[in-house]
C-alpha cells in the first residue's frame, strides 16, 4: 500500500466499534513499548478515552492515532476549558511521512473550534514536532489539583507541558498552570 491510500477518520469514543478500540490500544501499546517514559499503561488508556479520536487507516490497518479530551486547567484564577491531546502515535514503519502532522491538524481544528486552550505533555523527542506546529512550552511551574492535598507541584513535568494558545484567552506562560486530577500521570 502507498501513503496515498491513507484515510483519516474522526469519531467520539462512544461511536467507536470494539474492533476499532482494540486496534487503537494495540497501536499504542506497540508505539510506546520500550519508550524512555515507560510503556503505555491502563491509566494512559483511560486518559485516551471520552473524547474525539483521530485515526489514520491504511486499508484495514490502523497506522496512526491522536485523541482530544476535555480537561480543566487553572491559570490566573480561571478554569480554562482545555482540549488536551493524548495518545499521539504513528506505527513505526509509517513514521516521517506526514501522518502525525495530518492527525494533529485535525486534532487542532477540534481544539480551536471547541476550547479556550489546547495542551499536551510532550515526550522529549516530540518537542520539535509540536513546537514546529506552534505549540508553546509552558515556562511557569506546573501542579495538579489533588483530592487529598489540594494543589501539589509537579516539578517533573515542568518544561514538558505545551500549550496552543487561542485568542482571545490571555495567557502568561511564566505563571503557574494547574491541571485537574486524574489517576495515573496527572499531566
Amino acid at each position: 500500500m502507498t501513503d496515498t491510500e491513507v484515510r483519516l477518520r474522526t469519531a467520539h469514543t462512544a461511536d467507536l466499534a470494539a474492533a476499532e478500540l482494540t486496534a487503537i490500544r494495540v497501536l499504542l501499546d506497540a508505539a510506546f513499548a520500550g519508550h524512555p517514559d515507560g510503556a503505555f499503561t491502563d491509566a494512559d488508556w483511560d486518559h485516551t478515552l471520552g473524547g474525539i479520536h483521530v485515526m489514520a487507516w491504511e486499508g484495514d490497518a490502523l497506522i496512526g492515532h491522536a485523541s482530544v479530551v476535555q480537561r480543566r486547567l487553572l491559570h490566573g484564577g480561571r478554569a480554562l476549558r482545555t482540549g488536551y491531546v493524548e495518545a499521539v502515535a504513528v506505527r513505526a514503519d509509517r513514521r516521517r511521512r506526514g501522518h502525525g502532522g495530518a492527525l494533529m491538524s485535525v486534532a487542532e481544528r477540534y481544539i480551536r473550534g471547541a476550547y479556550e486552550l489546547g495542551a499536551l505533555g510532550a515526550a522529549e523527542e516530540a518537542v520539535p514536532f509540536y513546537a514546529g506546529r506552534g505549540w508553546q512550552r509552558w515556562q511557569g511551574p506546573t501542579s495538579a489539583l489533588t483530592p487529598y492535598a489540594g494543589v501539589v507541584p509537579t516539578p517533573d513535568e515542568d518544561g514538558f507541558i505545551y500549550v496552543l494558545p487561542l485568542a482571545p484567552t490571555p495567557l502568561d506562560p511564566t505563571a503557574p498552570l494547574t491541571c485537574d486530577w486524574r489517576d495515573g500521570d496527572v499531566w
